[in-house]
């Protein structure tokens, strides 16, 4: 079992003990950021959470020196839709967003006002490094050619990134627009309807599969991992599972030391424990729990390195960092890769019912870990908040007024550890809408399948749903019937909250 290295460690228990009990250091007003988001993570997957299965030692001492949220929610169970609130703090429903294609055209428009171009406009160097997954340019994609509009339109600066996800052709990076590496005597195509003459896929030759797909995933196969969608040339600017980690870790530090004398806002998104998984050979076989264990362990490692490279830089006291997943876990989604066969008694919902792609909690109630340089070391708060208001709470620290019609609330308070969280959120799942009030979650009724190939369950009830998760974590417990005053009370709710949005005959497919 690899470890967290004594540099991290020792970097942010000394800013702990400065910051909490000496009392001398203070937020200062134009703090560094660096959001890191992991994908696909799960409440349990985390030691400091509560697991005893899966080590993650330096997130536990990130949140031994910061705060550690135990009701830290996503917007959405699915990765596009919850990036898109971070980014823009409206509610993804709103634009009808959901998990997205390879070749999906940029769903931010460019003159949308974003939180990256907030930073940007105080003078913040911003950078944007790892999975994307919220679409770039317009109409047809020529990844032959400068792309346009890219990712920098959101509000960064620099952007290295996957277009949308590990398992989603293209297979390469996209740095500024440009994908990196191309050859022009070898151009790219891409397609998300019909496979190109002589593509190899999983399909059709499965023998040349190295990690053999469970459901969907039988497009090109690349490395030896077949993807969804169908590609074609750019054999030179294919990226290498194998050290994905490495190159993006490489690229957020790059960036760290090019704007370390002047603030920068850093989103750095792990693509770890998504799946295809594929570990770095010093991570391959460092857990008991198969390779979805091995990759958790290596997202872990990589937190560590990026403290400790600020730590280095004498960065780590002028540096906000928040560490969070994009929505709820899944185990077998989509490849035979043995996570299911050896996940063993590890529980990566923490106790929580669903998991991505559900509107149950596990779908969207994530791990949140938020270090601050005068942070209450070792603090764990039950307040009730949200990542889609990252962007009102650092408006709020940084003076800014937010622009009209945004959903982002100001809850800096409760980042720091104290009070002020949410009271309410409208949660969000393949399309379909529920609402969190308070303690209790309402699922309201709509058609399709209790689960999806991945195993985890959906959330389609056939009437309403009322759980109250204080008392009734794993949401056993329906009280639709026994209190329906309250039903009653948080259904008007819901419906003023979601209007026309809410299609209780919405049917959720399958992922494909």
């Amino acid at each position: 079992m690899k470890t967290c290295s004594p540099l991290a460690l020792a970097a942010i228990s000394g800013a702990a003990v400065c910051g909490s009990a000496c009392g001398q250091q203070k937020t200062p007003a134009r703090p560094n950021v660096v959001l890191i988001v992991a994908d696909d993570l799960g409440y349990g997957d985390v030691s400091c959470y509560g697991s005893r299965t899966i080590m993650t030692p330096c997130l536990d001492s990130l949140a031994a020196a910061g705060v550690l949220f135990n009701n830290a929610y996503a917007t959405s169970a699915t990765s596009s839709p919850s990036r898109y609130a971070m980014f823009t703090g409206i509610y993804p429903w709103r634009a009808d967003m959901r998990i997205l294609p390879g070749d999906a055209p940029l769903m931010i428009p460019v003159d949308m006002p974003t939180m990256p171009k907030m930073f940007q406009e105080l003078g913040y160097a911003t950078g944007a490094v790892g999975k994307w997954h919220l679409g770039m340019g317009e109409g047809y994609l020529d990844w032959n050619q400068p792309i346009t509009p890219a990712a920098n339109t959101v509000g960064f600066d620099f952007t290295n990134i996957i277009p949308a996800t590990v398992d989603r052709v293209p297979t390469v990076y996209v740095e500024n627009g440009l994908v990196v590496g191309l050859d022009p005597d070898d151009p790219i195509k891409v397609s998300y309807k019909e496979p190109f003459p002589g593509e190899i896929t999983g399909k059709d030759h499965p023998e040349l599969m190295t990690m053999p797909f469970h459901h969907g995933h039988n497009g090109t196969i690349i490395n030896g991992i077949p993807r969804i969608g169908h590609m074609v040339g750019g054999k030179s600017a294919l990226w290498d599972d194998a050290t994905m980690a490495d190159y993006f870790l490489g690229k957020s530090k790059n960036f760290i030391d090019e704007h370390a004398d002047e603030p920068f806002f850093l989103y750095y998104g792990l693509h770890e424990p998504h799946v295809p998984r594929t570990a770095m050979d010093r991570f391959a076989g460092s857990t008991e729990y198969g390779v979805r264990g091995d990759v958790i362990a290596e997202a872990d490692w990589l937190v560590g390195q990026i403290v400790s490279h600020l730590r280095e830089k004498g960065l780590l006291d002028n540096t906000i960092i928040i560490f969070t997943s994009d929505n709820g876990p899944v185990v077998q989604d989509g490849y035979c890769d043995g996570s299911d066969e050896k996940i063993g008694d590890h529980d990566p919902n923490g106790g929580l019912r669903g998991g991505k792609y559900s509107l149950f909690d596990g779908g969207t109630h994530v791990p949140m870990i938020v270090y601050w340089p005068d942070a209450q070391g070792g603090k764990v708060s039950d307040e009730f908040v949200c990542q889609m208001d990252f962007w009102g709470s650092f408006a709020a620290m940084l003076g800014v007024e937010l622009p009209e019609g945004l959903d982002t609330r100001n809850t800096l308070e409760a980042f720091m550890g104290g009070k002020g969280g949410r009271t309410d959120q409208v949660i969000e799942a393949m399309g379909r809408l529920g609402l969190r009030d308070g303690d209790y979650v309402l699922m309201p009724p709509y058609n399709g399948p209790f689960s999806n190939e991945t195993g985890n369950e959906l959330g389609n009830l056939k009437d309403y749903g009322l759980y109250n998760l204080r008392s009734d974590k794993h949401q056993d417990v329906n009280l639709a019937g026994s209190q329906p005053e309250l039903l009653e009370a948080i259904k008007a709710k819901f419906l003023q909250a979601v209007g026309k949005h809410y299609n209780p005959k919405r049917e959720i497919e399958a992922l494909k």
